[in-house]
């Protein structure tokens, strides 16, 4: 446990600039991942006056699973005493996945959700006052993250991951705590610090294309133990590089009111795809 949080305090130094304060919101989803960041980030940050910590948990409308994890993360701020903020697909968007996965069509569920998430995040982020925006993206999900733009030719997004250091007006920036953390690692620390989060997987997440780059990389490195925070590493050593290469984009603001970089934000077009007949 010393190991991790070791760990994690050193990215919180490298990511965070916290000499003026700082308003510090964790994506709390109650799995293992977030409920972890909550936990590490409170025990770094909760001596800090200056430092305010929150959290937001997106509600996208999945009975049975959604709601087990709103109820613990809930249960968590509360052990903590750390204001929770609950945000959904039904008053954000007035659908929700149990509307959207069946009519998602040639994309999986996980691209509208994820588009969608992003934005009731950065909203209540907004709303709230944040300064950055915590994920609890570990070392397997950053990994996967960077071989899904490689393989797609997307260098200019791989220039745009997380952690974030330039802010770009309209975007909360995001930082990854557990970015050098293995995902069983991570698993394992939330055992041991008797976090009760929920471990079921998202009924919707089965289609994920990133599911096709796990299996891939866990391959890896399980023929060359050691793989995954070497492909990181190489990354960092290569963001430099990139971030020069890519300068900011020149955002646009879209009718909803979110930054994009077309006349609409990538949200409002998946909506347009989506027909829904009204509820009666």
């Amino acid at each position: 446990m010393e190991y991790v949080e070791k760990r994690v305090k050193r990215e919180v130094r490298s990511q965070l600039d916290l000499s003026t304060g700082g308003h510090i919101t964790v994506a709390l989803s109650g799995g293992k991942d977030s409920m972890t960041t909550l936990h590490l980030l409170h025990e770094i940050l909760s001596m800090r006056r200056d430092v305010t910590l929150d959290a937001i948990t997106v509600d996208e409308g999945t009975p049975g699973y959604r709601d087990i994890c709103v109820e613990r993360s809930r249960k968590l701020c509360d052990e903590l005493g750390v204001d929770h903020h609950v945000i959904s697909f039904a008053e954000e968007y007035g659908i929700t996945m149990e509307d959207i996965g069946p009519r998602s069509g040639v994309r999986t569920p996980c691209s509208y959700c994820g588009v969608l998430r992003r934005r009731c995040l950065n909203r209540k982020a907004q709303e709230l006052g944040s300064t950055h925006i915590a994920t609890g993206l570990n070392l397997d999900d950053t990994v996967q993250s960077v071989m899904m733009n490689i393989s797609r030719g997307d260098v200019e997004r791989l220039a745009r991951l997380g952690p974030h250091t330039r802010i770009q007006p309209g975007l909360v920036p995001r930082i990854q705590p557990l970015r050098s953390i293995p995902e069983k690692e991570t698993y394992t620390y939330a055992l041991l610090r008797g976090l009760d989060f929920h471990e079921s997987s998202c009924p919707w997440s089965g289609e994920a294309v990133r599911n096709d780059y796990r299996h891939v990389v866990n391959l890896l490195e399980d023929g060359s133990p050691g793989t995954k925070h070497c492909i990181l590493s190489s990354y960092d050593q290569l963001r430099p590089m990139l971030r020069d290469a890519y300068a900011p984009a020149d955002l646009r603001q879209c009718e909803c009111g979110e930054p994009c970089l077309e006349e609409r934000c990538m949200a409002c077009r998946l909506l347009d795809e989506i027909i829904i007949e009204p509820r009666e």
